[in-house]
């Protein structure tokens, strides 16, 4: 640990290295075979809201590098679950993995073929664009990309379907959440206990979907 600090690293890069190392979310995940921590925030949200069981078609937004996917592919091994990023994640086992951007129309009619036209169950996105460290900047980016998660999932759950997207409490915070109620009637906000405290990062758990 030491040994790295002393590279020439930015400070901000130096306490992130520092903060990795002590985390111990970051040693669990390690210890239990996990790509990463946020598996943890997933097997949270599951916990309290228990929507994940077998035999569903499940849609994840932003998979890599693989973290929830670990977690809903052991319980859905019955169903089909498809993973998407714009770049690459090594193969988890009952996860079909598709590199792409999800709003193309290319990605969507992968989507419509992958799980034959049917509805989807449960739609997951945990992304979050490249943080500049402009806290109003980056709070504004990743509550644009969860407005567009839940504008482009809506259209494929069905009735009874959940959609799980990551945000951050601030900026553009309330235009996500008036579109959210345009098109669920049940608005959940979560912050997992593996969700690091000083983070604005919150979970949107959708579910009970209006037929508008």
């Amino acid at each position: 640990m030491k040994h790295i600090l002393k590279k020439k690293l930015k400070s901000s890069s130096k306490r992130w290295l520092t903060r990795q190392f002590k985390d111990v979310y970051v040693i669990k995940a390690k210890e239990e075979g996990f790509r990463s921590r946020s598996s943890f925030k997933l097997l949270e949200i599951n916990k309290k809201f228990r929507m994940l069981s077998n035999n569903l078609n499940i849609l994840e937004l932003g998979s890599s590098p693989g973290g929830w996917a670990q977690v809903y592919s052991k319980i859905n091994t019955k169903g089909k679950n498809l993973a998407i990023d714009l770049i690459n994640m090594a193969k988890v086992e009952n996860v079909n993995f598709l590199k792409n951007n999800f709003l193309s129309e290319s990605c969507k009619n992968e989507i419509h073929n992958f799980f034959e036209n049917k509805k989807i169950d449960i739609i997951f996105s945990d992304m979050a664009p490249n943080s500049i460290g402009n806290s109003v900047i980056d709070s504004i980016k990743i509550n644009h990309l969860a407005l567009e998660v839940v504008n482009f999932g809506y259209k494929l759950l069905n009735l009874g379907g959940y959609l799980i997207t990551k945000y951050f409490s601030g900026k553009d915070e309330l235009s996500l959440i008036k579109v959210s109620k345009y098109y669920f009637k049940k608005i959940n906000f979560f912050k997992p206990a593996s969700s690091r405290s000083e983070s604005k990062e919150m979970y949107l758990v959708l579910s009970g979907l209006r037929k508008n």
